[in-house]
């Protein structure tokens, strides 16, 4: 028997899909194919097999270390993983041992940049079937059963922001080497600040174009393809999709870009604030509601003339609010992100709501008997872990729903009203999420304390570092 058999991983939809899959793999003479799965970080982390290897770990699993789940964005392994425990607290991860990527056969894919490639994303299982707790995805598909059982099912839709850029030099001279290595040097497609104009869009054309083809041909569901108000900046928003696929299509997104980008001699980041000359800041804003399972119906439309959302929407739009400040740890996860939180600017800086207002952290779209009615979340930025990110949101706004919130009047001047500020930086942000009980609750708190701990150690080396800022204002004056 084997392991998918054994622990009852895949479901009849997920069966059917291995089995079109195989077929494929014949049809269209694949020569490897890539298992990865999303890390801590949203980063897709794997291995590639010959395929033949490849359908014959489709039920058994591949092995892969522990170690990927201990790292920080340096890559650097931050757990003492050869102590008792391995700094996790559990027998398992100890000595970098391995857990079992296993396939979801539904997420099957031929790469078009690598046309004999297939992929593959996979969730991580210990030896004894259990999921392996730290592991991002099946933290969000727990919070989507939870929901399901209340009879809803999550929809997002996704509007992201990236640049990218001419890659003049890649910097892999030996001595550019290292955790983190250099960045390349990189110059403008565009200008910027001509927003959304034609002239800005058809000088990133010739890249734009090579995406659009690709990520189209991925299967993902693309929508717009914009110019963005900073110089070399664009957007890509896409239709909304319910529960696990969004999350899955961001990171394939992100990963998608940053390798169709190089092999064509482009740098592409989604770095929130890239420290560049006149550069602008890059946002994901996350477009989301909830729908009756039974009969399809929004659950935050309104019926009443004079409301924006129903009561049910309120409450959950009022949960948002409540839990923002701690839950900004997982919408905006790098020191980087906070640089974007800027007064009068088109970023919020407050845990405050608005109809059709850009300054605001949740801009409400939509109306009485408008089914596409949603709350947009201005909040994240685009590094952000997809999983944990919408993962934050259900559970906030689920529980302003269960305590019946008020989220107060739309804020027509959002950067004077009286509302809670959000983090100013990600140290601030992370003593939010460790002072607040209801993530520790909800997420366990084995989980909220493993980010905490990778997140203090991205800090800590922040901190000692000596900044361009520092040397300027200290080193002559003192």
């Amino acid at each position: 028997m084997t392991f998918v058999a054994r622990h009852g991983l895949w479901s009849d939809e997920q069966q059917e899909a291995a089995r079109r899959l195989r077929n494929l793999v014949e049809e269209k003479n694949l020569e490897v194919i890539r298992l990865a799965f999303p890390d801590q970080h949203g980063i897709l982390r794997g291995k590639t097999l010959i395929a033949a290897e490849a359908l014959a770990s489709l039920e058994s699993g591949c092995a892969i270390t522990t170690t990927m789940l201990a790292k920080d964005t340096s890559h650097r392994t931050v757990f003492p993983v050869f102590t008792k425990g391995g700094g996790f607290g559990m027998s398992e991860m100890e000595g970098a041992a391995d857990v079992l990527m296993v396939p979801d056969p539904t997420t099957f894919r031929v790469l078009p940049w690598a046309p004999t490639t297939g992929w593959l994303l996979c969730d991580l299982h210990f030896a004894d079937g259990k999921p392996v707790p730290f592991a991002t995805r099946q933290i969000y598909r727990n919070v989507l059963s939870e929901l399901a059982r209340r009879g809803y099912d999550y929809v997002a839709g996704l509007e992201v922001e990236f640049h990218v850029f001419k890659l003049d030099d890649s910097r892999m001279a030996p001595e550019d080497a290292g955790q983190p290595g250099q960045p390349p040097s990189v110059s403008l497609l565009s200008h910027g600040y001509q927003y959304l104009t034609e002239q800005r869009f058809d000088q990133m054309e010739p890249a734009l174009e090579i995406f659009r083809r690709d990520i189209l041909a991925l299967g993902l569901p693309l929508r717009s393809v914009e110019v963005e108000f900073g110089p070399s900046q664009c957007e890509f928003t896409f239709q909304p999709r319910k529960g696990l696929e969004p999350a899955d299509n961001m990171v394939l997104f992100r990963s998608a870009i940053k390798q169709i980008a190089r092999r064509h001699g482009y740098h592409a980041t989604f770095m929130c604030r890239p420290k560049l000359p006149n550069v602008f800041a890059s946002g994901w804003h996350l477009h989301q509601s909830l729908v009756a399972r039974d009969s399809g119906v929004n659950a935050f439309m309104a019926t009443e003339t004079d409301e924006a959302l129903s009561p049910f929407g309120r409450g959950f739009l009022a949960g948002l609010l409540a839990h923002a400040r701690a839950s900004t740890v997982f919408t905006t996860p790098t020191i980087n992100g906070y640089k974007r939180y800027r007064s009068y600017s088109l970023a919020p800086d407050r845990a405050i709501w608005g109809r059709d207002n850009r300054g605001v952290m949740i801009r409400v779209l939509g109306g009485p008997g408008d089914p596409a009615t949603r709350l947009e979340n201005r909040i994240g930025e685009p590094a952000a872990n997809p999983y944990l990110y919408m993962a934050s949101q259900i559970l906030s706004g689920l529980d302003g729903v269960d305590r019946a919130l008020d989220p107060g009047p739309s804020a027509d001047t959002p950067y004077e009203a009286k509302a809670a500020l959000l983090p100013k930086s990600l140290r601030e942000a992370v003593f939010a999420l460790s002072d607040d009980p209801f993530f520790r609750e909800k997420f366990g708190a084995q989980l909220v304390d493993y980010y905490v701990h990778i997140k203090n150690a991205e800090i800590e080396r922040f901190q000692a570092e000596v900044s361009d800022w520092e040397h300027r204002e200290y080193f002559e004056m003192f």
